[in-house]
């Protein structure tokens, strides 16, 4: 059974926290899970039970993130990074698994990028390699509706700019996803107490996924939908690191990790041991290739807050 501890540290005079669920029997690096900029600590379980029998599990509120403190104006990367390197000091170990997801996969890319030695392998999901001028008028007009105190309109383009709602496209258990996704961005609209600095900040101050990165096991993955960067858009971000891995998983948008929870937290340990991939429940590993479809629907819930 694991062992649940939150740690309390700063950076740069920012407090901010993390989760750790340590396993006794793990048989890899730690994994730090990272999700999307209103993320908090607790949004994981399907993380925690799939990666948490091989591995301890890591998630964290870093600064400008779930309850810690907001971040001063200006670029975030180089504060976000050195939070991420206080927690892994504060672990005591020398390298970790880290697995970024959407706004968390900037983040994580970032890091390896600067201190590749610490990072045993890296997972990056529905990656915004590319964001179009379109997407961010949009994103904006639903910002300012946030800052308005109008949170009915801005949950809800939000979840349909995160979305495919196209129905020719088949997406696995959409509508319970949209309806999830609207409800998640209602709660973080009324609890967060800087949900519009958190939204401007995702918007202003992009991540960088130039540069490539050189000595990490990397695995990028997208749903075959995904309709905030396009799979294609990631397959050639995911060529820029070396020897790297992607997949598509099919019947999945952006929302991959909340449509088909199983399947990525399964992948997820796969990976972070070393495991086969082309024997996972709904993947083939690497390239242009596409996940087998599921043999039958599953209705579990992932409990994920963006």
């Amino acid at each position: 059974m694991s062992e649940e501890t939150i740690r309390s540290l700063s950076v740069g005079g920012l407090p901010y926290s993390y989760r750790l669920l340590r396993q006794p029997d793990r048989i890899t690096e730690p994994v730090m899970v990272l999700g999307g900029a209103l993320q908090g600590m607790f949004g994981w379980p399907q993380m925690e039970d799939h990666v948490g029998p091989v591995a301890d599990v890591v998630t964290a509120d870093l600064p400008g993130m779930g309850s810690a403190d907001p971040l001063p104006p200006g670029p975030s990367i180089d504060v976000m990074c050195a939070a991420i390197g206080g927690i892994i000091e504060d672990l005591g170990v020398p390298r970790i698994n880290i697995f970024g997801f959407s706004y968390g996969a900037g983040l994580a890319y970032g890091y390896a990028q600067r201190h590749p030695r610490h990072v045993a392998r890296l997972a990056l999901g529905g990656v915004p390699a590319h964001i179009s001028v379109a997407q961010l008028d949009y994103w904006r007009r639903a910002a300012d509706h946030l800052a308005r105190g109008d949170i009915e309109t801005f949950a809800t383009l939000v979840a349909e700019g995160l979305m495919c709602l196209d129905e020719a496209r088949h997406v696995t258990r959409r509508r319970l996803a949209f309806r999830y996704v609207r409800r998640s961005m209602l709660h973080a609209a009324r609890h967060s107490p800087h949900a519009v600095d958190a939204l401007g900040r995702a918007l202003s101050d992009r991540p960088d996924f130039s540069g490539g990165l050189i000595g990490v096991p990397t695995l990028v993955f997208s749903g075959e939908h995904d309709t905030v960067t396009s799979p294609a858009r990631q397959r050639e971000f995911a060529a820029t690191i070396e020897g790297s891995r992607f997949l598509t998983i099919p019947d999945a948008d952006h929302w991959v990790v909340l449509e088909r929870p199983q399947e990525v937290a399964d992948l997820a340990a796969r990976f972070f041991t070393d495991g086969p991939l082309s024997s996972a429940p709904c993947l083939t590993p690497i390239g242009p290739e596409r996940c087998p479809r599921p043999s039958r629907p599953t209705h579990d819930h992932a409990q994920l807050s963006v």
